[in-house]
């Protein structure tokens, strides 16, 4: 079977999809980071080898590897390799302590664990339950993978993988305690592929610069790979490296956080790059400016989709921003084949026009949190008919196009002296100031008001911060004032670029 056969049919895995283009494109590159290059063939192989050694290892389907690093070529031979052997892969955030990280790896139950230098060095002093230590970097990180896997030509035993059967464990961002690990099944993945394929195809070069074990990143890597197009893996993001990197391979594809986005359309030089053959660009994980979208669609060429979605499932929206140029306050439509409603806070439906939580369902939902019942069930919604909706923790608002325009997360929402205040609606205000930069509110504690809204703000030289705050104040209703704003040198973000508003909180309580 081909590969455009099998993309057409109602489903596939992508180990075989993989397999299907080493075989039509032997000697094209597929895979590529800034010190090796993969085509099909090799990619094909080296799967095959890493496949072959876990079986060899006892290794057996359904079981997990966990697998921890910078984003390389091995790193994704080594998830491929998993799949191939009929594993799940346990997706470990690299960029959490090494308690977590140790927590997390714990949670896979895996034996094996791929790792590089920068993650054996977070792990460094703590308890690691895997017992086999794979290094995927040529480090001291464990038993060197060109050693560790099967002899060239190994082929694994083969493995039916089905529709319900475990992908990947994807763990939830958190700044306290051990985030939830988000079990994909290969129905989810195989969504993410046909419902992205049409946009990427065998000539594209996506460059990913999010971590791997991000769902972020894999709202690409899944398309790209499945139809056959070209990975390119940055470790590390730099604009000025990213816009070099993206004219050198001459880049069609990108996902990119809205903070990257930022800095790069920030740069002085940023026109002097040749960026001519870029087809889409996508944006997912965080609030993505409408005065930045339109710079994005103004001045780099190709179209822009916005992703809004949550890794556990639920509804997608995606607005493609270069078809509706005046839809660039919303996050879209729900994707086709997804269903969204907003509930109250009692949980029943509202009509459309109505401020509410986002719920929803699709073909694309978690199989559930790994060894978290109680976690998975919370998550459920059900409406009149019984239908399971997942609910996305957000508050949004449908206009009469089905267009979603997001007030904030539930959590964030601050509730003073009776009346609830979105922290983006003041965010928008202070962002539409020249001399802001960047902008968060979060709601502090107030003996008086119970809550009360706080401005951290990122501003441009010389600015002097209260007279922003007034200026900010003079156009918002009296219950809306911001009562303190503070000029930090940066906001803390997530690795895939959310404000990590808690820590905001915690740093300036009392």
């Amino acid at each position: 079977m081909t590969s455009q056969t099998m993309l057409e049919s109602d489903f596939a895995t992508l180990p075989d999809l993989v397999r299907a283009h080493a075989s039509e494109r032997p000697d094209d590159i597929a895979a590529a980071d800034a010190a090796r290059r993969l085509s099909w063939s090799e990619l094909d192989a080296y799967m095959d080898r890493i496949a072959a050694r876990l079986q060899q290892d006892g290794f057996a389907k359904g079981d997990r590897t966990a697998i921890a690093g910078l984003n390389s070529v091995e790193q994704m031979a080594a998830i491929l390799g998993t799949l191939r052997a009929g594993g799940v892969a346990g997706l470990i955030t690299n960029s959490a302590t090494g308690e977590q990280m140790a927590a997390m790896i714990a949670d896979t139950g895996a034996r094996h664990l791929f790792l590089d230098a920068s993650a054996a060095a977070s792990l460094d002093g703590q308890h690691v339950t895997a017992s086999d230590r794979i290094a995927i970097d040529g480090s001291n990180a464990g038993s060197p993978i060109e050693q560790w896997i099967a002899p060239a030509g190994t082929r694994p035993a083969p493995v039916e993988i089905g529709r319900e059967d475990g992908f990947n464990i994807i763990y939830s961002s958190g700044t306290t305690g051990t985030p939830k690990g988000i079990v994909h099944s290969h129905t989810m993945r195989w969504q993410h592929i046909q419902r992205g394929a049409p946009a990427y195809g065998p000539q594209a070069v996506t460059i990913l610069s999010t971590p791997l074990y991000s769902n972020t990143t894999m709202a690409s890597f899944m398309p790209t790979v499945g139809s056959g197009g070209q990975v390119v893996l940055m470790k590390k993001f730099d604009a000025r490296a990213f816009l070099e990197l993206a004219e050198r391979e001459r880049a069609t594809n990108t996902m990119l956080v809205p903070v990257q986005y930022r800095r790069i359309m920030a740069l002085e030089d940023f026109e002097r790059f040749d960026l001519s053959s870029f087809v889409m660009k996508y944006c997912t994980s965080a609030p993505f400016p409408a005065a930045l979208k339109a710079d994005v669609l103004a001045r780099w060429p190709g179209g822009l989709v916005e992703i809004y979605g949550m890794t556990e499932g639920g509804a997608a929206f995606l607005l493609e921003a270069h078809k509706y140029p005046d839809k660039l306050h919303t996050v879209g439509q729900p994707a086709p084949g997804h269903i969204a409603k907003v509930i109250d806070e009692e949980g029943r439906e509202l009509p459309q026009g109505s401020v509410g939580e986002i719920v929803g369902r699709s073909p694309a939902m978690m199989t559930g949190y790994n060894n978290r019942p109680d976690a998975t069930k919370a998550m459920h919604w059900h409406d009149s008919e019984g239908n399971l909706f997942y609910r996305h923790g957000d508050i949004g608002r449908f206009d009469e196009d089905g267009f979603l325009t997001l007030m904030d997360r539930a959590k964030d929402m601050i509730i003073s002296g009776g009346f609830n205040i979105f922290p983006s609606d003041l965010e928008a205000i202070l962002l539409a100031d020249d001399r802001v930069v960047e902008a968060a509110v979060v709601g502090m504690p107030s003996e008086e008001w119970g809550e009360t809204p706080v401005a951290f703000v990122v501003l441009k030289a010389g600015t002097d911060a209260e007279a922003v705050r007034a200026d900010c104040n003079a156009k918002v209703g009296k219950t809306q004032r911001l009562s303190a704003i503070h000029a930090v040198e940066e906001l803390p973000r997530s690795p895939i670029g959310k404000v990590l508003k808690r820590e905001l909180r915690d740093a300036h309580a009392g």
